[in-house]
Protein backbone atom coordinates (compact mmCIF):
# COMPACT_ATOMS: atom_id res chain seq x y z
CA UNK A 1 0.00 0.00 0.00
CA UNK A 2 1.04 3.35 -0.38
CA UNK A 3 2.77 5.63 2.37
CA UNK A 4 1.00 8.92 1.40
CA UNK A 5 -1.90 8.79 -0.49
CA UNK A 6 -1.90 12.42 -1.76
CA UNK A 7 1.33 11.14 -3.69
CA UNK A 8 1.77 13.66 -7.12
CA UNK A 9 2.78 11.84 -10.09
CA UNK A 10 3.99 13.02 -13.88
CA UNK A 11 2.21 12.48 -16.51
CA UNK A 12 4.64 9.09 -17.76
CA UNK A 13 4.04 7.59 -14.03
CA UNK A 14 -0.21 8.23 -15.15
CA UNK A 15 0.15 6.75 -18.38
CA UNK A 16 2.12 3.44 -17.26
CA UNK A 17 -0.16 2.93 -14.53
CA UNK A 18 -2.97 3.08 -16.76
CA UNK A 19 -1.33 1.32 -19.61
CA UNK A 20 -2.12 3.67 -22.12
CA UNK A 21 -0.15 6.42 -24.16
CA UNK A 22 1.31 9.86 -22.31
CA UNK A 23 -1.11 11.41 -25.01
CA UNK A 24 -4.14 9.46 -24.24
CA UNK A 25 -3.28 10.96 -20.18
CA UNK A 26 -3.07 14.29 -21.75
CA UNK A 27 -6.55 13.56 -24.04
CA UNK A 28 -8.21 12.75 -20.94
CA UNK A 29 -6.84 15.63 -19.08
CA UNK A 30 -8.42 18.05 -21.89
CA UNK A 31 -11.89 15.72 -22.01
CA UNK A 32 -12.18 17.22 -18.17
CA UNK A 33 -12.33 13.21 -17.15
CA UNK A 34 -8.78 13.90 -14.95
CA UNK A 35 -7.45 16.66 -13.86
CA UNK A 36 -3.66 17.81 -12.75
CA UNK A 37 -2.99 20.23 -9.59
CA UNK A 38 0.03 22.73 -9.87
CA UNK A 39 2.52 21.72 -7.60
CA UNK A 40 6.03 23.50 -7.14
CA UNK A 41 7.61 20.72 -9.79
CA UNK A 42 4.54 21.69 -12.21
CA UNK A 43 1.52 20.53 -13.37
CA UNK A 44 1.11 16.80 -11.78
CA UNK A 45 -1.40 14.01 -10.91
CA UNK A 46 -2.45 13.23 -7.57
CA UNK A 47 -2.45 9.15 -7.72
CA UNK A 48 -5.50 8.31 -5.56
CA UNK A 49 -8.14 10.59 -6.97
CA UNK A 50 -7.03 10.34 -10.55
CA UNK A 51 -7.34 6.55 -10.13
CA UNK A 52 -10.56 6.33 -9.08
CA UNK A 53 -11.63 9.25 -11.35
CA UNK A 54 -10.22 6.97 -14.48
CA UNK A 55 -11.78 3.60 -13.04
CA UNK A 56 -15.23 5.69 -12.75
CA UNK A 57 -15.13 6.62 -16.70
CA UNK A 58 -13.67 3.32 -17.79
CA UNK A 59 -16.91 1.79 -15.59
CA UNK A 60 -19.69 4.29 -16.98
CA UNK A 61 -18.20 3.94 -20.69
CA UNK A 62 -18.67 -0.06 -19.74
CA UNK A 63 -22.15 0.35 -18.77
CA UNK A 64 -22.88 2.84 -21.78
CA UNK A 65 -23.18 5.83 -18.89
CA UNK A 66 -19.77 7.80 -20.28
CA UNK A 67 -22.19 10.00 -22.19
CA UNK A 68 -20.64 13.94 -21.71
CA UNK A 69 -23.83 16.60 -21.58
CA UNK A 70 -22.56 17.76 -24.37
CA UNK A 71 -23.11 14.32 -26.43
CA UNK A 72 -26.75 14.14 -24.93
CA UNK A 73 -27.25 18.18 -25.79
CA UNK A 74 -26.57 17.05 -29.59
CA UNK A 75 -28.49 14.02 -29.38
CA UNK A 76 -31.07 15.70 -28.84
CA UNK A 77 -30.42 18.58 -30.97
CA UNK A 78 -30.31 15.46 -33.48
CA UNK A 79 -33.88 13.96 -32.20
CA UNK A 80 -35.40 17.60 -32.65
CA UNK A 81 -34.03 18.33 -35.79
CA UNK A 82 -34.96 14.62 -36.80
CA UNK A 83 -38.64 15.07 -35.80
CA UNK A 84 -39.15 18.96 -37.72
CA UNK A 85 -38.07 16.97 -40.60
CA UNK A 86 -40.51 14.40 -40.05
CA UNK A 87 -43.00 16.83 -39.88
CA UNK A 88 -42.06 18.84 -42.62
CA UNK A 89 -42.03 15.85 -44.72
CA UNK A 90 -45.50 14.73 -43.69
CA UNK A 91 -46.46 18.70 -44.59
CA UNK A 92 -44.83 18.31 -47.53
CA UNK A 93 -46.41 14.83 -48.48
CA UNK A 94 -49.87 16.85 -47.46
CA UNK A 95 -49.84 19.64 -49.88
CA UNK A 96 -48.88 16.82 -53.04
CA UNK A 97 -51.35 15.17 -51.80
CA UNK A 98 -54.16 18.00 -52.03
CA UNK A 99 -52.54 19.40 -55.23
CA UNK A 100 -52.76 16.33 -57.08
CA UNK A 101 -56.46 16.19 -55.72
CA UNK A 102 -57.26 19.72 -57.52
CA UNK A 103 -57.48 21.59 -54.42
CA UNK A 104 -54.80 23.99 -55.17
CA UNK A 105 -54.52 26.25 -58.23
CA UNK A 106 -51.44 27.44 -60.62
CA UNK A 107 -50.84 31.08 -60.17
CA UNK A 108 -50.32 31.65 -63.37
CA UNK A 109 -53.40 30.10 -64.30
CA UNK A 110 -55.61 32.36 -61.26
CA UNK A 111 -53.93 35.10 -63.29
CA UNK A 112 -54.83 34.18 -66.63
CA UNK A 113 -58.33 33.28 -65.40
CA UNK A 114 -59.03 36.72 -63.47
CA UNK A 115 -57.18 38.73 -66.29
CA UNK A 116 -59.74 37.11 -68.43
CA UNK A 117 -62.83 38.48 -66.22
CA UNK A 118 -61.54 41.55 -65.75
CA UNK A 119 -61.55 42.07 -69.71
CA UNK A 120 -64.83 40.80 -70.09
CA UNK A 121 -65.92 42.93 -67.33
CA UNK A 122 -64.82 45.78 -68.37
CA UNK A 123 -66.05 45.29 -72.02
CA UNK A 124 -69.50 45.08 -69.99
CA UNK A 125 -69.38 48.29 -68.43
CA UNK A 126 -68.03 50.03 -70.84
CA UNK A 127 -71.22 49.13 -72.85
CA UNK A 128 -73.33 50.24 -70.06
CA UNK A 129 -73.73 53.79 -71.27
CA UNK A 130 -74.67 52.94 -74.87
CA UNK A 131 -76.76 50.70 -73.95
CA UNK A 132 -78.77 52.53 -71.42
CA UNK A 133 -79.15 55.49 -73.89
CA UNK A 134 -80.59 53.18 -76.69
CA UNK A 135 -83.13 52.24 -74.34
CA UNK A 136 -84.52 55.21 -73.96
CA UNK A 137 -83.51 56.76 -76.96
CA UNK A 138 -87.40 57.73 -77.51
CA UNK A 139 -87.83 59.77 -74.16
CA UNK A 140 -85.38 62.36 -74.58
CA UNK A 141 -83.97 64.76 -76.71
CA UNK A 142 -80.40 63.89 -78.62
CA UNK A 143 -78.17 66.46 -77.37
CA UNK A 144 -79.49 65.51 -73.52
CA UNK A 145 -78.66 61.68 -74.41
CA UNK A 146 -75.56 62.38 -75.72
CA UNK A 147 -74.68 64.59 -72.69
CA UNK A 148 -75.86 61.76 -70.39
CA UNK A 149 -73.89 58.37 -72.09
CA UNK A 150 -70.70 61.39 -71.72
CA UNK A 151 -71.54 61.78 -68.23
CA UNK A 152 -72.15 57.58 -67.57
CA UNK A 153 -68.98 57.06 -69.54
CA UNK A 154 -66.72 59.04 -67.61
CA UNK A 155 -68.42 58.16 -64.36
CA UNK A 156 -67.62 54.25 -65.26
CA UNK A 157 -63.85 54.78 -66.63
CA UNK A 158 -63.65 56.78 -63.14
CA UNK A 159 -64.82 53.85 -61.75
CA UNK A 160 -62.90 51.44 -63.80
CA UNK A 161 -59.86 53.29 -62.57
CA UNK A 162 -60.18 53.48 -59.06
CA UNK A 163 -60.53 49.28 -59.02
CA UNK A 164 -57.62 48.73 -60.96
CA UNK A 165 -56.20 51.33 -58.92
CA UNK A 166 -57.23 49.08 -55.81
CA UNK A 167 -56.17 45.63 -57.48
CA UNK A 168 -52.65 47.04 -58.67
CA UNK A 169 -49.26 46.92 -56.49
CA UNK A 170 -47.17 50.27 -56.76
CA UNK A 171 -44.69 48.91 -59.31
CA UNK A 172 -47.72 48.16 -61.67
CA UNK A 173 -49.16 51.88 -61.17
CA UNK A 174 -45.96 53.20 -61.84
CA UNK A 175 -45.41 51.27 -65.16
CA UNK A 176 -48.81 52.13 -66.28
CA UNK A 177 -47.94 55.78 -65.30
CA UNK A 178 -44.59 56.12 -67.65
CA UNK A 179 -46.93 53.81 -69.61
CA UNK A 180 -49.54 56.72 -70.20
CA UNK A 181 -46.65 59.52 -70.03
CA UNK A 182 -45.32 58.24 -73.36
CA UNK A 183 -48.23 57.66 -75.39
CA UNK A 184 -49.47 61.34 -76.82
Amino acid sequence: MLEDQNAYCRVEVISSLFGVTVRRVQQLTQEGIISTTKTLEGNRYELVPTTQKYIKYLSDRAYGKSKSEREMELREQKLQAEIALKESQGEMHRLKTEIASGKYIDIEEVKMDYSRFFVSFKKFALSLPSRLVGRIIGHCDPVELRSVEKDLSSEVMRLMDSFVVAGCTHEELEKKKRGKKSVP
